[in-house]
């Protein structure tokens, strides 16, 4: 190959984003300059990283991939080649459909895309680390793959496999090298953080690995992404309390609020203990900031589930919450055993009422951060603003804090600052040095 570059582009998740980047450590380390691009390749090879969770996220996989196929066919792109959720799920319908993909790969199938690349080369002996893409400062931490929870409308088991934790020893020097590299922030992730250890130690060990990740030097704000409701591990949240370098934020799904709903779902847990949990974390971690999601649109969901649903989210006053209508995933639980019973218009305007109500909340609690003092990480320049984040707001899905360059001075991106917030948007917040 004349030029060995290689353009990969992540489509979905941030789980999907730690493949990348463990691909592009193995590439580089055989010699490959790797670009993490969403544009159209500009490399004679491109591969493409796919989701394949829901329909929006399926059809722009497909999308992305015929652009690059189109490419391939005016001669502008040697090779391309496919891997992750989509390709995992559709291998045999994708190859007949798209014969311009050189190779397709499951979302784990490392191996087959280097031989297929250098098929005469091994990659170098020895732990090939990861090629980081997010900025210096902050990076995701992938614990476990997987899940074992078959909620009704998730294809996720489906297409990951059981819920598999990665050794508590393992993430530990990861972490390590990761603060070495100049990383500060963590955003711990895992389709169920809940579940963290169960397969490999037998009970739960996401407390201790938290724990022990906190004892790493230089590493100033660990962050907790999907959590499962049922069966949490309530000891986490003593560490969050007792360690300051734990953020106090929790990413916790919890999809509806009825016991109707909850059951047709899958989720194992009643409205009562659901409700329950969340009263206790915020109890043991006064001042935490819970983000969740709901889906609205499942089968068997009526206007009253949908009402008390609404009723639920004024009551419950949830820091962040996304939306999800009902997407029916052939293989799932729900797509088997229910009729897709809620019309399209109606899932989107109960997707709508429950944003609407979201908001509300979000610009009344938003506004009560003015005068406050707090830390944020600044992540970059945009324009007249240098923009930050508090430990409330995960990276690209949360608020952000804009400081006004010409009153403020130069500031360094990766660093933190304290500010006081003088004025709020919505979702954003205004700030000033303290």
């Amino acid at each position: 190959m004349a030029t060995k570059s290689i353009d990969i582009i992540t489509l979905g998740c941030s789980k999907n984003l730690v493949d990348t980047e463990r691909l592009m450590g193995r590439l580089e380390a055989l010699g490959y300059k790797c670009h993490h691009d969403p544009e159209l390749p500009k490399a004679p090879v491109a591969i493409v990283n796919t989701c394949g969770f829901i329909g929006d996220a399926k059809e722009e996989s497909i999308n992305t991939i015929l652009q690059f196929a189109e490419r391939k066919t005016q001669g502008k792109l040697q090779k391309l080649y496919v891997m992750g959720c989509l390709s995992e799920r559709y291998l045999k319908e994708l190859e007949d459909e798209i014969p311009e993909v050189d190779g397709w790969y499951g979302k784990f199938n490392y191996e087959g895309i280097l031989t297929a690349i250098e098929p005469t080369e091994a990659c170098p002996s020895g732990i090939t680390r990861r090629h980081l893409t997010t900025p210096r400062h902050y990076a995701y931490l992938k614990i476990s793959e997987g899940c074992n929870r078959f909620c009704s409308y998730c294809a996720i088991p489906l297409i990951t496999g059981r819920h598999t934790s990665s050794p508590i020893e393992e993430i530990v020097d990861e972490v390590q090298w990761l603060a070495q590299n100049g990383v500060k922030e963590l955003n711990v992730i895992a389709q169920d953080l809940s579940s963290y250890g169960l397969d490999i130690y037998g009970s739960h060990r996401l407390p201790e690995l938290v724990d022990k990740i906190a004892d790493i030097k230089d590493i100033e704000w660990i962050r907790l992404h999907y959590a499962y409701p049922a069966d949490f591990p309530e000891q986490l949240l003593d560490v969050m309390a007792r360690r300051s370098n734990v953020c106090k934020y929790l990413d916790l799904a919890v999809q509806h609020s009825t016991d109707h709903m909850l059951s047709l779902m899958r989720r194992h847990i009643t409205t009562a203990e659901q409700d329950a949990l969340i009263e206790r974390i915020r109890e043991k971690v006064p001042g935490i900031c819970i983000r969740t999601t709901l889906m609205v649109g499942h089968p068997g969901e009526t206007e009253q589930d949908f009402e008390e649903l609404k009723s639920w989210v004024k009551k419950m006053r949830f820091d962040r919450l996304g939306t999800f209508a009902y997407s029916d995933e052939e293989g799932t639980y729900a797509n088997k055993h229910y009729k897709d019973d809620v019309p399209d218009e109606v899932k989107q305007r109960r997707l709508s009422e429950i944003m609407d109500i979201q908001q509300r909340i979000s610009e009344e609690m938003t506004a009560q951060k003015i005068g406050q003092i707090v830390r944020v990480i600044i992540d970059r320049q945009d324009g007249d603003y240098y923009i930050g984040r508090t430990e409330f707001d995960s990276p690209e899905v949360d608020q952000e804090v804009l400081i006004n360059k010409k009153d403020n001075g130069e500031l360094r991106l990766g660093e933190f600052y304290t500010v006081k917030i003088t004025n709020t948007e919505a979702f954003d917040l205004y700030a000033t040095l303290c």
